[in-house]
């Protein structure tokens, strides 16, 4: 059975909006694109090529894939393994599209994704697709969050933990911290969540 892995880039306060460049989204007005750049390291560039060389195939939303289609054919020595890689995207406006190995999931995107996890395959990993995310997590999808956790807070942006999420339990499996401050983390499922008193 394949597992739904988000991998996110996110602020304390749990933004996860343009960490790339100032116009990768400016929805909302949003004006820190690129938030990021000034934390780059040795460890957090170790630790993203270890992900980026998993075997997986890409769940993506349409915004991350308008995004993404036309820079990573151009940039295969990056991340050599993501044009090899099937792309499931939810939408329901686009049918097709260039970037090769893409198929679009139309309709009840919860129900085609928990179809894509009982087949054979590799993990599904979702980057960016701030909205897919949501419909994943309120329907109980995701298997675990690789996290870059920043400290910064940006008090505005889409968040990665919004209307809709349901109480489940984790524990960390893989942790670090880079020379400048992100927490790179690993967050698998735990089953129920258990309550007492202390």
């Amino acid at each position: 059975m394949r597992r739904v892995i988000v991998l996110e880039h996110i602020s304390l306060d749990g933004v996860i909006q343009a960490p790339g460049g100032p116009d990768e989204d400016t929805v909302g007005g949003f004006a820190y694109g690129g938030w990021i750049a000034p934390y780059s390291d040795p460890i957090l560039g170790t630790a993203l090529r270890s992900q980026m060389n998993k075997p997986f195939d890409l769940l993506l939303g349409r915004k991350t894939y308008d995004i993404w289609a036309p820079y990573w054919p151009q940039h295969a020595d990056i991340w050599p393994g993501v044009n090899a890689a099937t792309k499931y995207v939810a939408s329901n406006t686009m049918t097709s599209g260039e970037w090769q190995l893409s198929v679009f999931l139309n309709g009840d995107v919860a129900e085609k994704v928990a179809g894509l996890k009982r087949q054979p395959g590799p993990d599904l990993h979702v980057w960016g697709s701030g909205n897919l995310i949501q419909t994943l997590i309120k329907h109980d999808l995701v298997d675990a969050f690789w996290l870059m956790i920043y400290p910064i807070t940006l008090g505005i942006g889409k968040r990665l933990f919004a209307d809709g999420t349901i109480p489940v339990a984790f524990k960390v499996t893989e942790s670090k911290v880079t020379s400048k401050g992100v927490i790179v983390v690993n967050y698998e499922r735990a089953g129920a969540i258990t309550t007492g008193s202390l």
